[in-house]
């Protein structure tokens, strides 16, 4: 059986994360002029294009589970432990990373908009467990 919701959150966070993922391949350069400035006061200030390829990495990683997992459970009708749910739980190990980079930063505004983010995250992982 079909379950449509978490479908749907895996989605949003493979959206989320492979566009995520290729703009920081697409502008390399400028994501790491921004990310210097923004982690300058920081420990990560001569880090950033490091933490950045991780990030990137973990974007990528994710974004690829939950599509994987969207088709594995459309194909194979696999829902618990599949595909999708490592997925989910990468994306939110993702979100911590950035979630503590934002506080890092003292970007308090940017950290909010990650919980909105991880909301949705721990509901699929909790769905798919």
């Amino acid at each position: 059986m079909i379950q449509v919701a978490p479908l749907l959150v895996l989605a949003f966070l493979a959206i989320t994360f492979l566009q995520s993922g290729y703009d920081k391949i697409k502008d390399w350069k400028g994501n790491v002029e921004w990310l210097t400035g923004h982690f300058a006061n920081t420990i990560l200030a001569k880090q950033v294009p490091f933490a950045l390829g991780i990030v990137l990495l973990l974007e990528v990683v994710s974004g690829i589970l939950c599509v994987s997992g969207i088709i594995q459970h459309l194909v194979q009708d696999v829902v618990i432990r599949g595909l999708g749910f490592y997925g989910a739980i990468l994306s939110c190990i993702t979100l911590l990373f950035l979630l503590f980079g934002q506080r890092l930063a003292k970007d308090y505004d940017g950290a909010r908009t990650i919980v909105i983010y991880f909301i949705p995250a721990v509901l699929v992982v909790f769905w798919l467990n």
